[in-house]
């Protein structure tokens, strides 16, 4: 489980060890509990150092699913959430655990796929016709399961495939329980299908034998909101500092750097904070 003290040890022997890096600068840190996909993508690779250089204040990242980052933000080891499910966002709101929501950046999910496609989806742009030729045929088929932001998606378009996956899962639909770095690595293993964040996807080096099934349905729409943790729950948070980040993240600036971030040229993330949401 994260600790606010066990991430204070770990800075401040690497001050130590360190010695250029003076205690003002560590004092000027945040922690932000972010999606795997965020972090597996390499998009804080590329926006942090930007920040950081602007700011001053250092970030460490804990990357976990959207489940498991919110409740990071719950116990207050977390000065700042960055997740991508609107639902479990909305509810941290009214929880009182949030302070606002704002608007980021999007991109999609895509359905990833074997090549032998032996459901024979490959090429649709209907992931619920795919869904329940899925489950119809029992294709393999990899599932987080991990209360993430994907694993929710992908619960929510069983559900639009009208198949009650608790009911029809089997052997055929395998729960993991990890990131989508591991879904993915289990698909190609298995030559399954599994939903991914296109980010990840795209920065994934292992895919065997695995490609896009299906991308372009608009219910696979995939936006990443971020929230300060409310410090009238929790006074140790960094509010000030996290709310910098915010502001940083959805400000001309940093939306400009999530735009430029590319593998291949591919553009992995949209910005668009203008579309603030409470």
């Amino acid at each position: 489980m994260l600790n606010r003290r066990l991430f204070g040890a770990i800075a401040a022997l690497a001050l130590l060890a360190t010695g250029g890096v003076s205690a003002l600068a560590q004092e000027k840190s945040i922690v932000v509990a972010s999606t795997t996909s965020t972090q597996d993508s390499g998009l804080f690779d590329h926006i942090l150092p930007l920040f950081e250089a602007k700011t001053k204040i250092g970030v460490k990242v804990v990357a976990q699913g959207t489940g498991q980052a919110l409740d990071t933000g719950r116990r207050g080891d977390a000065d700042v959430v960055f997740v991508h499910a609107k639902a479990q966002e909305e509810k941290f709101l009214e929880e009182g655990f949030g302070v606002k929501r704002f608007d980021v950046m999007y991109n999609d999910f895509v359905l990833i796929g074997p090549a032998s496609d032996p459901a024979g989806v490959g090429g649709t742009a209907d992931i619920a016709t795919a869904l329940a030729a899925i489950q119809t045929k029992e294709a393999p088929f990899v599932s987080r399961g991990d209360r993430s932001g994907t694993h929710s998606a992908e619960l929510r378009l069983w559900k639009e495939a009208g198949v009650d996956i608790s009911a029809k899962k089997g052997p055929w639909y395998k729960e993991i329980g990890q990131g989508m770095g591991a879904a993915l690595n289990t698909a190609a293993a298995l030559n399954a299908y599994v939903l991914s964040d296109r980010a990840t996807w795209l920065s994934f080096k292992n895919r065997g034998e695995l490609d896009v099934a299906v991308e372009g349905d608009k219910r696979m729409f995939n936006q990443y909101g971020v929230m300060a943790v409310n410090p009238q729950k929790h006074p140790n948070v960094k509010s000030d500092l996290g709310q910098s980040f915010i502001d940083w993240l959805i400000s001309p600036e940093g939306q400009q750097a999530i735009g430029e971030y590319k593998i291949d040229g591919q553009q992995l993330f949209f910005p668009n904070a203008e579309q603030e949401r409470s």
